[in-house]
């Protein structure tokens, strides 16, 4: 049978008037700033005028370790939401925006799949409001005030050989992750090394969705480090007078951007930080307003949840006072037979036994999650492939884990495929096991925060941090960063730092190579083996099959 691509689903969708969406969340229309007809940002005094009201029930999709079968979580968690109001509940989701890099390399785009979708899935993956423009915009201002400071006589005392402000650019380009800048002669500045990161990787980028109001993300700007002194004091942004200029190009990005599922629910689309140097959610005020508009929020996290749901609980929540209600971890049968040790190629044929051997990396996934005191409900995301014994095998499996497992057909049903899997998440919240606690306290030092979540999440025997890095956390703790929570940045394919190490691997340390303080963000980055803050293109990459049709339509995005 021959399926359409996902852009020519979405292009089929008979979207309503965003005016309409609105209306259904009680937004009027007064209070949202169109950008089209079928998007538009709501105005921070609505946000502001329903802010006393009781919170809904948050929801988290998360997942398994990524592999190349793929998991489905973005696709989940819009068939979720859309389930949820077929089964006659008030809900809603909230995810990240896309990334134009990863649009035009291997990755694709962030909308969505098959019956389960985000629209108009075309402006999602490409400018859609221009928050991402707006955050390099912001960012790159910094970068040129930093350097015009150095020109003009220095009054901070810059080092210029510890300047830590890399710039960015929102796209895949290996070529500026190393440059010399400032050639050219005097008129030019001082030369020195410099690089450039992906702009979901940039500071300003976690600033932004960890801001509950303009003031706040101000606040959090100046607070940035952007260099070090010749005697290592630090050299905040606000010593630059740059904060003041970044908050009025983020004013109008800071506002969630409403759009629509393919079944014409709401969805919030805000935000994008990565999952490992970064914490992986969507924006503190688009979450916080939807809870206050629905009765059922819907949210995702990137990565696995040894990344992005341990990241979602230990930074988001505790920075915003939420609290989830159960988290829905998604699994497939295809990675399930690649964990047991299924070739790519082969992963169509039946293989119980593989099912069976790789369901160790789900079951960790599990635990840890259920060690924030939540429930987990698994959601086997369907592929055509999956024979019914294999898809027994997962739910037996994670029957004998106390949990239960879902099989969710919305790629091909729509809402009628996630109806099982909402009705099943509803009866979980209803039964009100949740007791959630991040699995760290404040006060526990930096060394200490990072060893737990190795050792806890991980499984790891140990985090090997040598004298310069725990000397290093010292400090922080001693100018007053030390009630900061941790942000591990490290490899999403694997529990370990070795990307090829999949299932669940024990008698493992994690080496902890380097420490960066995102003093504006509010988290400790502990960087765990080799991590990559500018991806770089793939052979074949997928701009090479994107462009316009005769219709003037765009064909190859995905």
């Amino acid at each position: 049978m021959a399926y359409k691509s996902d852009i020519e689903i979405a292009r089929e969708a008979q979207k309503k008037p965003i005016q309409e969406i609105g209306d259904r969340l009680g937004i009027p229309g007064e209070h949202l700033l169109p950008y089209g007809h079928d998007k538009a940002k709501v105005g921070q005094d609505f946000i502001n005028s329903v802010a006393d009201r009781d919170n809904g029930h948050l929801i988290l999709v998360t997942a398994i370790n990524p592999t190349p079968a793929g998991e489905g979580k973005t696709t989940t968690t819009v068939g979720l939401g859309d389930g949820l109001n077929h089964i006659g509940k008030n809900a809603m989701i909230c995810i990240r925006e896309a990334s134009l890099g990863p649009n035009f390399g291997m990755k694709g785009g962030a909308a969505g799949g098959g019956m389960a979708q985000v629209v108009p899935m075309e402006d999602m993956n490409l400018h859609f409001t221009g928050d991402f423009h707006a955050i390099t915009s912001a960012h790159s201002l910094l970068s040129a005030l930093i350097d015009n400071h150095i020109y003009w006589g220095n009054a901070a005392d810059i080092d210029t050989r510890r300047v830590v402000w890399r710039r960015v650019v929102d796209m895949n380009d290996r070529s500026l992750r190393q440059i010399t800048s400032s050639l050219g002669g005097v008129a030019n500045g001082f030369p020195r090394q410099d690089g450039f990161d992906i702009t979901v990787a940039s500071e300003v980028m976690a600033i932004l969705c960890l801001s509950k109001n303009l003031r706040d993300l101000e606040t959090r700007l100046g607070d940035m480090i952007v260099a070090y002194r010749r005697d290592r004091s630090p050299v905040f942004c606000r010593d630059i007078g740059a904060e003041g200029a970044m908050t009025v190009l983020l004013k109008d990005a800071m506002q969630p951007n409403l759009v629509q599922t393919l079944e014409n629910n709401p969805a919030f689309v805000h935000g994008g930080p990565f999952a490992n140097i970064a914490h992986g959610c969507n924006s503190v005020i688009a979450t916080s307003t939807a809870l206050k508009l629905c009765d059922y929020v819907v949210t995702e996290a990137g990565f696995g949840a040894d990344l992005g749901a341990e990241k979602f609980m230990n930074i988001k929540c505790r920075k915003a006072g939420l609290a989830p209600s159960v988290v829905v971890v998604v699994a497939t049968v295809r990675a399930m037979k690649m964990n047991g040790g299924v070739a790519k190629a082969d992963l169509g044929a039946e293989n119980v036994e593989a099912v069976q051997n790789g369901c160790a990396n789900l079951g960790r996934h599990i635990e840890n999650v259920k060690s924030f005191g939540v429930p987990v409900v698994v959601a086997i995301n369907h592929f055509v492939t999956d024979t019914d014994a294999e898809v027994q095998a997962v739910k037996d499996y994670v029957a004998s884990q106390g949990s239960q497992a879902v099989l969710s057909r919305h790629w091909e049903l729509g809402s009628e495929g996630s109806a099982d899997l909402a009705r099943k998440v509803v009866e979980v919240i209803e039964a009100g096991e949740a007791d959630f606690a991040p699995i760290y306290a404040d006060e526990m030092s930096l060394a200490e925060k990072i060893e737990t979540v190795a050792k806890k999440i991980y499984r790891a025997d140990a985090a090997v941090m040598d004298g310069k890095i725990r000397d290093q956390l010292k400090i922080w703790e001693d100018q007053g960063y030390g009630n900061l929570p941790v942000c591990m940045a490290k490899t999403q394919y694997s529990f370990t730092t070795d990307p090829n190490r999949r299932g669940a691997p024990t008698g493992f340390d994690i080496p902890v190579r380097e420490v960066r303080l995102s003093a504006g963000a509010g988290f400790i980055v502990a960087i765990c083996g080799e991590i990559m803050t500018m991806p770089g293109l793939p052979r074949e990459p997928a701009a090479n099959s994107i462009r316009l049709n005769e219709d003037g339509q765009i064909e190859g995005l995905f």
